[in-house]
């Protein structure tokens, strides 16, 4: 492991009252850091579901990032072992760097506000970490539900139970739940400074990836959490995110080793870039996709070269994929 880093001062970060007490009690074994925007209404059932876990030694920082509902109130009635944190709205990778800040465990874990855990995801994490000093953070697989509670399947393991830095590069939903599914070192998460804010896109796969780099990742291969899933048009995000997963491949192109920087490296770019031209054609924005098919073409002929040409014969015929 590489010497950590401090903590940045939470400046903006406001304990809510009737929470000092808690921080003189004993230091727990895992922080959970809650971030939630507007989330009144679903944010209890988050916290609930960290309660009920067979794991108990835990701290809950829910991070209000400038909600205009009562996300606050809703998450600080709980009480200890439950903090309010209150910010200025930032974001996403925002308020998880704030809730980082704040914790004190050896272990951090993510729940996004509108996700939930099975009572023993924390359990079967912590023994996992326990056991296994070389692994840096570990994920489950996660049940999958629309907003009226219907089951949409799994998010398995990819690969089985095991990935490195390589598996994480190549394929962007690796850690199978998301943020909600990870349980990662306090140490590590420190060592490569939390969440990167200047990423419009893909801060999730950027923060993974530069854990992979510290040492080995796990999935443990049975449902543990539950995470809501949107159907929501993607066109007003799509430049964001198509930017933000470009812009985390390149500066994290570093952490590879020598021999994956070429032609491993640019078949992962390619593969980038035609997978949001899929998205770009169906979004009427057929010219934008077939740029950047060219592009990925260009950048890996051998490794994407074929999967570009059919693309961008299926946006010349109108076919739709």
């Amino acid at each position: 492991m590489p010497e950590l880093r401090q903590p940045r001062n939470a400046s903006v970060a406001e304990i809510s009252r009737g929470a000092e007490p808690a921080l003189a009690a004993k230091v727990p074994s895992v922080t959970v850091v809650i971030p939630a925007f507007n989330a009144a209404w679903c944010v209890g059932r988050a916290i609930e579901s960290v309660l009920a876990q067979s794991f108990r030694e835990v701290e809950v920082l829910v991070v209000d990032d400038g909600s205009t509902d009562d996300t606050a109130h809703t998450a600080g009635a709980y009480g200890p072992p439950v903090r309010v944190i209150r910010k200025r709205n930032g974001g996403m990778s925002s308020a998880r760097n704030a809730g980082i800040r704040e914790a004190r465990a050896r272990y951090i874990a993510f729940l996004d506000a509108d996700d939930r855990w099975l009572p023993g995801k924390l359990a079967r994490q912590v023994k996992l970490l326990e056991e296994n000093p070389d692994i840096v953070f570990c994920a489950a697989v996660a049940l999958l539900e629309d907003p009226h509670g219907r089951a949409m399947g799994q998010w398995a393991c990819c690969q089985g139970a095991q990935g490195d830095l390589a598996t994480i590069f190549a394929n962007h939903s690796a850690v199978a739940g998301g943020a909600s599914s990870v349980l990662a070192r306090r140490e590590a998460v420190l060592a490569v400074d939390g969440f990167d804010e200047s990423l419009a896109g893909a801060e999730d796969t950027d923060f993974w990836i530069r854990l992979a780099a510290l040492g080995a990742f796990r999935c443990v291969e049975e449902p543990l959490l539950v995470v809501l899933r949107r159907i929501d048009s993607v066109s007003r995000n799509l430049d964001h995110m198509r930017a933000g997963s470009l812009a985390m491949t390149r500066k994290n192109r570093h952490l590879l080793g020598p021999e994956r920087r070429g032609a491993f490296w640019r078949h992962v770019y390619a593969g980038i870039l035609c997978d949001y031209a899929k998205w770009e054609h169906r979004e009427g924005r057929s010219a934008r996709a077939i740029a950047h098919l060219l592009e990925a073409l260009c950048r890996s002929p051998f490794g994407r070269g074929r999967l570009a040409l059919s693309l961008m014969l299926a946006i010349a015929r109108r076919q739709s994929f």
